[in-house]
């Protein structure tokens, strides 16, 4: 078992202990997601990064965490294998961002 099917049994464990399955269809988990995601970026509204490094990187590990559960009870929900999907993703970034092009550019890959 690697490490991504022990973290999903721990989420899914976590889960059914509190019957809360019936919950988590595939709209209500992209809802959560977006919700936390937001939580996650109130942290640094009107402050700098090293800000809320210095002084809220507690919450930011709270929020950032409630975003990668739900993201994983998605992903099982779908079946789909987050290494796999995020290596297919990967290849798509490369291609639309080659390093000849994108090196130390922040540009978007229509603006290459």
């Amino acid at each position: 078992m690697n490490d991504d099917e022990k973290r999903l049994n721990k989420i899914n464990q976590f889960r059914d202990d509190r019957n809360w399955r019936q919950f988590h269809n595939e709209k209500d988990l992209a809802i959560s997601i977006s919700l936390e995601a937001s939580e996650l970026l109130e942290l640094f509204q009107w402050k700098s990064s090293s800000e809320v490094k210095e002084n809220k990187l507690d919450r930011v590990r709270e929020e950032l965490a409630d975003v990668l559960i739900y993201a994983y009870m998605m992903a099982d929900n779908l079946d789909l294998d987050i290494d796999n999907i995020i290596n297919e993703k990967l290849k798509q970034n490369e291609e639309k961002y080659p390093i000849s092009k994108a090196k130390n550019k922040n540009d978007k890959y229509t603006e290459l």
